[in-house]
């Protein structure tokens, strides 16, 4: 498989996109003015304390107050070591007005504040440093045991009694050589210091410890997939990266070109058309069938049609081999979008037993290279397939987009037709109440149009009704379901 990265660098916002064969996977962007939060650490300073919820509001200097659960909080007799028995009131732990050192786990969503941890995690090249943690972990990705068992023994040689935390091994480490893992360790145990020390500098809400700016930060986590280069369109950003290269990814460090093509650099394999499509609801599949995808703030949908595809045999192979092309292209848009939460997907019926099965596993095999943890269900009696992704992050319709300010996020207006018959039951209410001499009615161009041409009967029937003369004035700056009915 042949991966690329390409990085967009313009005046306030970065954008990185991952590329296997040609087809766009993942867009990250990173805005000047909203930078991304999780892995940062800050001193927060607790502001309320809500036992019945088992969880606490922290202040961290952002604009909402963030959220720490009881499961989050480190019960650390000192600083150096964790003990967890179980803890029924979260009192035990914390109290307003209490400062603490906290970690961002997830991105303010919505209007949820950002999700805090005390498990401090600072990530390397290939090695994850837990310093209120204990023992040795190896990724899931790593299945070879031989080389699981000798990272462990690596890392394990160079930890003394004295040591304090835990470690996770990377997908990043595999086959690296034990001084590499070392000069980790050593990096690692060297920032926690250097954290100590900020943290008891720093004041309540300020933030300590910064993760690395994205065009970085897709270096660390994304080169061990077997990236075969990376392309940049701005020449300081590419010497900060082939500089952050060779101090940690030597070898990595020849991978990074400088691009200077005369096309912009997300013009390359049809990205900028990509992202577009993403933001829309509904999906094409190559067959002739079709997605729709719905993001709301409980959970994510999608439904799969045949559309306009036939097949060539019967109805139940149509079906399997359209639902078989969705598992794949739902994968994609997953991380595409970075939809996270409760996702539910209707596939098309089928009858046949094996053919769920296989669909499921297709499912599977198409979100194993999703670097976001998934959790899938097996079908309901429905037929829905239920799961899970882990979401850190915005996705990028919320990245991107804001609220249509006609119809506020509803998705649907009013027709024109309904906001007529409103208009004649208010200019009814009106002329009981109020005496004047004419009545004003101020809408959309759609709303005036259809009271002229389809409701001018009904509409010399009202002026009859309530012995006024009626008038009509178009506001181009009304929505459609937005009117006022003026007495003159």
């Amino acid at each position: 498989m042949s991966i690329e990265i390409l990085v967009n660098v313009a005046p306030r916002e970065t954008r990185a996109a991952v590329v296997e064969n040609g087809v766009l996977q993942e867009i990250y962007v990173e805005r000047t003015s909203r930078r991304g939060l999780v892995s940062n650490l800050y001193k927060g300073r607790v502001s309320r304390v809500l036992p019945g919820m088992q969880a606490a509001f922290v202040e961290i200097g952002l604009e909402r107050t963030a959220f720490l659960h009881v499961a989050d909080i480190a019960n650390a007799p000192n600083d150096d070591t964790i003990v967890l028995p179980p803890v029924e009131d979260i009192r035990r732990l914390v109290s307003p007005g209490d400062d603490i050192l906290v970690q961002v786990i997830k991105d303010p969503l919505g209007t949820k504040g950002a999700r805090l941890t005390t498990f401090i995690a600072l990530p390397s090249r290939y090695l994850v440093y837990m310093p209120r943690g204990e023992g040795i972990g190896v990724s899931a990705r790593i299945d070879d045991e031989t080389e699981r068992q000798r990272l462990k023994d690596a890392v394990a040689g160079f930890i003394t009694p004295d040591s304090e935390g835990g470690y996770i091994l990377r997908t990043a480490s595999q086959g690296v050589s034990v001084d590499s893992l070392r000069e980790d360790m050593v990096y690692l145990d060297k920032l926690w210091r250097h954290v100590r020390v900020k943290a008891l500098e720093t004041q309540p809400g300020g933030i300590v410890h910064a993760d690395l700016p994205l065009a970085l930060r897709v270096l660390r986590d994304e080169l061990s997939r077997g990236v075969s280069r990376v392309l940049v369109d701005s020449a300081r950003e590419h010497a900060d990266m082939v500089e952050f290269a060779a101090a940690f990814m030597p070898d990595a460090a020849t991978r990074i070109e400088l691009y200077g093509g005369p096309r912009p650099i997300f013009d390359l394999h049809g990205i900028e058309e990509e992202i577009a499509k993403a933001l829309d609801r509904k999906v094409t599949l190559k067959s002739g069938g079709h997605l729709v995808i719905d993001q709301t703030e409980a959970m994510t949908t999608i439904d799969v049609n045949t559309g306009a595809y036939v097949g060539h045999r019967n109805l139940e192979e149509t079906i399997f081999r359209t639902n078989l092309e969705a598992a794949v292209t739902i994968a994609r848009q997953l991380r595409l979008r970075n939809l996270g939460g409760i996702i539910i997907i209707d596939f098309i019926d089928m009858h046949d037993e094996a053919h769920r099965r296989q669909v499921l596993a297709a499912l599977e095999r198409a979100l194993s290279g999703d670097r976001a943890q998934t959790h899938i269900v097996s079908l309901s009696p429905l037929g829905l397939v239920e799961m899970t992704r882990k979401r850190t992050r915005e996705s990028l319709e919320h990245l991107l987009c804001v609220a249509c300010p006609t119809c506020e996020g509803r998705g649907f207006v009013k027709s024109a037709e309904t906001v007529c018959n409103e208009i004649f039951r208010e200019i009814v209410r009106q002329s009981r109440q109020f005496a004047s001499r004419e009545l004003l009615i101020l809408a959309h161009q759609d709303v005036v149009d259809r009271l002229l041409e389809d409701e001018s009967p009904t509409l010399a029937e009202l002026e009859a009704q309530v012995g006024r003369p009626i008038r009509m004035q178009v506001e181009a700056l009304y929505g459609v379901d937005q009117y006022d009915v003026v007495l003159i």
